[in-house]
């Protein structure tokens, strides 16, 4: 029962060591967006006869990127308190696994001390009757 309490404990650990390595992969990939448009904020110009031809359109894209990299903010501070959760529950996760290992140890050497007790006896009781029939 504690065998499948502790592996069970486990695999619930290593699911959530998933989870918070997809949460952290999340936050990359909103950080490299973030990033590029940035970028594009800072390199986008007026053209004489391109698609932006106004400042009016400029400023207007500019905003519009703007307003872009705030929701992107947004979602990455939201992913950011997720993986803090997760993180948390791993914590506790690996508390609880470590509690059934003890108790694992624990168990193990009880019965190994059961059968080094038993065999002590058995070869006592060999002794003594090897010493009754003299």
């Amino acid at each position: 029962m504690i065998d499948q309490l502790y592996n069970l404990k486990k695999l619930q650990s290593d699911q959530k060591f998933m989870e918070r390595a997809q949460l952290q992969s999340k936050i990359n990939q909103l950080d490299a967006e973030i990033m590029l448009t940035h970028n594009q904020i800072s390199s986008a110009c007026v053209q004489k006869f391109g698609a932006i031809s106004d400042f009016a359109v400029l400023e207007m894209h500019k905003n519009t990127m703007k307003e872009h990299v705030k929701k992107l903010e947004a979602e990455k501070l939201g992913v950011a308190t997720k993986m803090q959760k997760v993180i948390e529950e791993i914590v506790e996760l690996q508390k609880e696994t470590e509690q059934y290992e003890y108790i694992l140890d624990e168990m193990k050497q009880e019965k190994q001390l059961k059968i080094l007790k038993a065999e002590m006896e058995a070869s006592e009781e060999y002794v003594q009757s090897k010493y009754i029939n003299r």
